[in-house]
């Protein structure tokens, strides 16, 4: 009977996590790695724990109120889960196991020190590590003790913040069970902590040692500073040698004491050299053991070193699998898409199938890998030429890695002929011709029609057949070349125009105002025509009552019931159909389209009816029309009082004409690759219906955790897996708590640039100018757009802002954003529509608070918090 309550560290390994819980399954597999002592002990299992909880009628009914209780409510929870602690801790252990655990220290030793710590199954996970969460009792003496501590260590698994944690990462409180780890005690020298890689900037080539004297609880609790030790290649490549006024001893008769250290001591290494490499190897072989970088705790007495824990680093960015030794520098798709959230495993197959480069993943994210390009003088300069002017951020990481003479080697120049096209300097040759953009759109429309039209009749392995088929004429459409000088010629004129106008009349960032409402931008009209679809409803005060009642997506048939319903109802549905495959992370095809979710919408549409007047959109172009011509007249007669000015105008009249001309075009393609990606969306759902109702899938998003692949195979086969596609979801979940870096490199190193400015007033929140202007208004800090609430006047604070943020742009003064570059489109809307705008400010929905008052300097590039 015994047998099944307690288990000896030597028999475990970290198949027993549900038996043993994660630090002892760990433990367990440690034992295991050659060369690596761990203290000898045993576990108490969670068999143990589900008896105890069974048999303890009390203790259901305070789960179930502690399982009703909101996250946010602290109180409740703090009460609650006192009186748990309480009821766990005063239960007395039934005879049987409290003799299994008397008699596991009797073949340990009864009278040694142990420490009693606890191992849940929801602990030193791959996704989560749950570190300091249940708690851990050192140098505890004597078989009445132990027991004790082992119902304490029970009872750590209800403290508030245990309770919190597992709220946050979506952890059922009664999912949980707790094992017991109970270790005998070393009394080290020294102790401390090894990162297989470093912890700060990710980097799996270099390892991080603390250590201090005594046991690591002076470390852990930050009693005193480490020695820190920074190995790379087999050599300590730092040292920085802290002052230990202080350490935590055993005391014989049981717990810890802080003493002192001799002044003589204080500054002495706590390793030498060639126990921190030592050290290190070690750790290589468990970070082999367990195939991922570990926090491992440590602890030297004389017999050498002795491994008491290893977790894996959960807060590292996972690097992109490569088939090669070779380096690898990755760019972040994401931070150029303005969608930096994880994307779902069908999201990121269907991306990399329709790319025009190879793509490559990491933590439910996409990156394209530059370290060929950086390679070749005339390609790097190029690249970081157009890097520069769309995200410094990027250039400035990718600038950090060459400046690594080692990592990047230098190969010869492939294109001899100059830099290639897509650089600033290399001029594109297309006339200034509105009709040359006419002509791509109707191309693309027409593309898009015969695609509804002929997969309208396929399915199942043929639909998958065809698909491939299609993604080839949307990379064709992508990389038409016309299409793509069209995007160069309206950047590169935006580029001389800042230049020039910067150099001859002293003026910053002028084309912000020249481009005003420029035509044929398809992303600008999306938020003009929701002011439109407003002026439709508002007369009608029964449908704005109702539409501020909405809940859940069967509104726009109920809506014809009510007097002015069926024209409401008519003018949401036109607007469905010109811009209803746009959403928030638009890029990847498994978020919910407005033609899905059309509620999305309806508080902005609500702002719009209370905040503007009817023919507001129109008022709006035509203000933005006339603001950039009265800049055009300005800036021309300025350039003629020069010298050798009216060649200065003449040529500026040009740059003028061809960024009003072409700037607009910049937003076309991406509707179209949406648009063709919510064609795709809906046959693949009807695929997903199908096998729903064969009984192969539980349910139609299942498909979004396979790749495209994966798909067909299942639609082929008829058989899933569902296992799969659990893990799946789950993986997906905690890419969540992941932030990806701009630059990732194949070491691991996650690099996010910096401004290396000194020109905004201190305290100032830096970012990249992108609209010019300056509006001081109230911040309104908003992570989703259906939860946007916004009066005229205010500053829209956010993450980032893809196409489908444009609508709330109308009725906002001013934009802030933690993602975006010059040409992101959520700079480019913001020069439509003269809104002043900072973006790439690093965690500014973290450092302005909701409700702050703020000023936006649009043509410097920084925000100054006013209250």
């Amino acid at each position: 009977m015994s047998e099944q309550y307690v288990v000896d560290l030597q028999e475990i390994d970290e198949s027993q996590v549900a038996v043993v819980g994660g630090k002892a399954a760990h433990l367990g597999g440690l034992s295991g790695v050659e060369g690596v002592r761990v203290p000898a002990g045993f576990c108490v299992t969670t068999d143990a724990f589900r008896r105890i909880m069974a048999e303890t009628p009390s203790l259901d009914d305070r789960l179930d109120q502690l399982a009703r209780v909101d996250p946010d409510d602290r109180e409740s929870i703090r009460t609650l889960s006192a009186e748990i602690r309480r009821t766990i801790e005063e239960i007395a252990l039934p005879d049987d196991l409290a003799r299994a655990i008397t008699q596991a220290l009797a073949r340990h030793g009864e009278d040694d020190a142990y420490a009693v710590r606890s191992s849940a199954t929801a602990e030193d996970l791959p996704t989560a590590s749950f570190a300091g969460q249940q708690d851990t009792y050192l140098n505890v003496v004597g078989p009445t003790a132990v027991v004790q501590h082992v119902s304490r260590c029970w009872a750590s698994l209800f403290t508030e913040r245990a309770v919190t944690y597992r709220r946050r990462n979506g952890v059922d409180d009664r999912s949980v069970r707790m094992a017991v780890v109970v270790q005998r005690v070393v009394f080290p020298h020294a102790a401390g902590i090894l990162f297989t890689a470093d912890p700060v900037t990710g980097n799996r080539k270099t390892a991080t040692v603390d250590a201090g004297f005594g046991l690591g609880e002076a470390l852990v609790s930050g009693l005193v500073n480490p020695d820190v030790y920074k190995v790379r290649h087999g050599e300590v490549v730092s040292r920085t040698i802290a002052a230990k006024e202080r350490a935590v001893r055993a005391l014989p008769s049981g717990g810890t004491q802080q003493v002192t250290i001799e002044s003589r001591r204080q500054e002495q290494p706590a390793l030498t050299d060639a126990q921190v490499l030592d050290l290190v190897r070690l750790g290589r072989r468990i970070e082999a053991r367990f195939g991922g970088p570990q926090d491992i705790e440590w602890c030297l007495d004389d017999e050498g070193f002795h491994i008491v824990q290893s977790r894996p680093i959960t807060t590292l960015f996972p690097v992109p699998e490569s088939d090669d030794q070779e380096n690898h520098v990755y760019v972040s798709v994401g931070h150029q898409q303005m969608m930096t959230d994880p994307m779902k495993p069908l999201g990121l197959s269907m991306w990399q199938l329709t790319a025009m480069v190879p793509m490559h993943t990491a933590g439910g994210r996409l990156f394209v890998d530059v370290a060929r390009r950086l390679a070749s003088p005339t390609s790097r300069d190029s690249m970081l030429d157009v890097a520069g002017r769309s995200d410094p951020l990027i250039r400035d990481a990718l600038e950090t890695v060459l400046e690594r003479d080692d990592f990047i080697p230098s190969l010869p120049d492939t294109d001899p002929g100059g830099p290639p096209i897509g650089s600033a300097s290399a001029p594109i040759e297309i006339e200034t011709d509105p009709a040359v953009v006419t002509k791509l759109i109707e191309r693309s429309e027409a593309s898009i029609a015969d695609l509804r039209r002929d997969i309208a009749a396929k399915s199942g392995p043929a639909l998958f057949e065809f698909l491939l088929e299609a993604f080839e004429e949307h990379k064709r459409v992508l990389g038409d070349p016309l299409s793509f000088q069209v995007i160069m010629a309206g950047m590169q004129a935006t580029w001389w125009l800042n230049d020039k106008l910067g150099e001859w009349l002293g003026e910053k960032n002028a084309a912000d105002t020249l481009t005003l409402s420029a035509p044929d931008n398809i992303t600008s009209e999306m938020g003009l025509a929701l002011l439109d679809v407003a002026d439709v409803i508002r007369p009608y005060p029964e449908v704005v009552a109702f539409l501020g009642n909405v809940d859940g997506e069967g509104f726009l048939d109920e809506l014809v019931e009510l007097p002015g319903g069926t024209e409401a109802r008519d003018a949401i549905e036109a607007y469905l159909d010109r811009y209803g495959m746009r959403c928030v992370g638009e890029i990847d095809i498994t978020r919910p389209r407005w033609r899905e979710r059309p509620s999305t919408l309806v508080p902005v549409i609500l702002d719009n009816v209370r905040n503007f007047e009817p023919g507001a959109a129109a008022r709006r172009f035509e203000h933005g029309r006339q603001e950039a011509r009265k800049k055009e007249q300005d800036v021309l007669s300025r350039l003629r009082a020069l010298p050798d000015g009216d060649r200065k105008a003449d040529e500026a009249k040009q740059m003028i004409d061809r960024v009003r001309t072409f700037i607009g075009y910049r937003e076309y393609p991406k509707y179209g690759i949406i648009s063709r990606t919510f064609v795709y969306k809906q046959a693949l759902l009807g695929e997903a219906e199908r096998l729903v109702q064969a009984g192969v899938l539980a349910g139609k998003e299942d498909i979004f955790y396979l790749t495209f692949q994966e798909l067909h195979d299942v639609v082929r086969s008829h058989q899933a897996d569902g296992r799969l596609i659990e893990q799946r979801k789950e993986e997906f979940r905690s890419y969540h708590a992941l932030t990806p870096p701009r630059v990732l490199t194949s070491d691991g190193e996650a690099l996010n640039g910096a401004y290396r400015r000194d020109d905004a007033p201190a305290g100032a929140l830096i970012g990249l100018p992108v609209s010019a202007g300056s509006v001081e208004g109230r911040a309104r800090v908003i992570l989703d757009m259906a939860q946007a609430d916004l009066e005229v006047g205010d500053i829209l604070v956010t993450a980032y802002t893809d196409p489908s943020w444009s609508p709330l742009f109308v009725g906002i003064a001013g934009l802030v954003t933690e993602v975006g570059g010059l040409m992101t489109h959520g700079a480019v809307i913001a020069r439509e529509y003269g809104l002043p705008a900072v973006v790439g400010v690093e965690r500014a929905t973290r450092l302005i608070q909701d409700g702050q008052r703020i000023r936006v300097h649009g043509t410097d590039g920084y925000i100054e918090i006013l209250s």
